[in-house]
This record gives structure tokens, sequence and C-alpha cells, in this order.
């Protein structure tokens, strides 16, 4: 797809298209890869992430607002919104990335979102990131409920089965994929007594778990 596409997707034309396409680029295609965009765009992210969260929601303490912000910037959260965007079909992967499922892979689309914010900084400095991060997170951000400040899904899913008697949740590894400095984790959370199994999948097995609880968690409350 022409990258011009994605540019209006995200609001921001660059003036250097160079810096969009090393945004794109996995270390699996090439030398010139995104990693270093990442690093950058990881960091302001999290600051225009914080202080967003610090204007919105005043009455919240330090330790909330943390929790809140590490489930917007988590893995699922970037995923998601690079999902909506059509990142994978924009990404430059290497022929193995490619076979294995690499422009649908979690924990490649969202080092790709944050390296597109770390190439806006660069291409058109903070207040052009912080815009295309306001549009991008506006939804996300309408759906926090201030009396549920930032309960992680396993944190969350604990609480609703010791709120029935239940016990906790297990969480088993089904699978393994990638290679060593990208793997992919698989898991699935079982609740027997509710009949419930959900599976998960991230680039650690913490990430995967929380998906995987996240989903157990819709299942209750359906």
């Amino acid at each position: 797809m022409k990258p011009q596409r994605l540019e209006a997707a995200l609001g921001h034309g660059f003036g250097r298209p160079e810096l969009l396409r090393q945004a794109l680029t996995h270390r699996s295609f090439g030398s010139s890869h995104n990693e270093r965009l990442e690093f950058l765009g990881d960091s302001v992210l999290n600051c225009t992430i914080a202080a967003n969260l610090y204007r919105r929601f005043g009455e919240l303490k330090e330790g909330e607002l943390s929790r809140l912000r590490a489930s917007l910037v988590r893995q699922e959260t970037l995923a998601d919104i690079a999902r909506g965007l059509s990142l994978g079909d924009f990404l430059h992967l290497g022929e193995g990335e490619l076979k294995s499922g690499g422009p649908g892979r979690p924990s490649i689309l969202a080092d790709a979102l944050e390296a597109i914010v770390g190439a806006i900084y660069v291409d058109a400095g903070f207040d052009a990131a912080r815009a295309v991060i306001d549009r991008l997170f506006e939804p996300a951000m309408a759906r926090i409920d201030p009396g549920n400040p930032g309960k992680d899904p396993k944190t969350a899913l604990q609480e609703v089965l010791q709120g029935r008697h239940l016990p906790l949740p297990r969480y088993g590894l089904v699978a393994t994929r990638g290679e060593a400095h990208a793997q992919e984790f698989e898991v699935e959370c079982l609740i027997p007594e509710l009949g419930i199994r959900s599976t998960g999948s991230g680039g650690s097995r913490r990430i995967a778990e929380q998906q995987a609880a996240q989903r157990a968690m819709a299942e209750i409350k359906q």
C-alpha cells in the first residue's frame, strides 16, 4: 500500500518520507530498521499519555495514574491501535517474518507504532507527535472508568472469582513461536468451574497471561 494512506490515517504528512519508511522496517528486513525510532517513540508516548492522564483525572493518586498509563501503553493496546491503522499492510519484513505471520504479530505491530511516534517527533517535533498520539488514543482514553482505575486484567479477574468464592484461574503455556530475539508466547487461562478456556499471546508470558485474563473477563460478562 502507498504510505500516503497511512499518513492520512495518522493525520501527519512526513516532510522526510524516509523516516516513515524506517519506522515501518523490521530488523529482519535490513540494517536501516526501526529499533532506534521505537526507543525514542516509547519515551514520547509515555510522556504524552502521562500528561493527558494528569490533566484529565485530577482526583487520582500517583499509583492509580501509573496503572492507567501502563494499561494504555501496553502491547495489546498499541497493537489494537496499529490494527485500526492497517499497519501490518505497510510493514517491511524479512521473508522469515512474513512466513511466520509477522504482519499480524502484536509485538511487531506495537513496536512499529512506537517507531512511527518517534519518526513523527524527529520529522516535526514534540507537538506534532503529541497531536497524533492524542488522536489515536482518544477512544481508549474515553473508555477509562475513574472508579476502577487501571486494574490489570489478571487482578480484576482474580477479584471477580474471589467475590464468587471460586478458585483462582490456572495459566499454562500453550506454545512458543519465533526466533529468540522476537519470541511470541501463547498462554491459556482455565476456569473449569465456569467452563472458560481463553487464550492470549504476546512478547512475554506476562503479556500473554494478561490478554488471556482479559478475554476470560469478557466471557464472564457476557
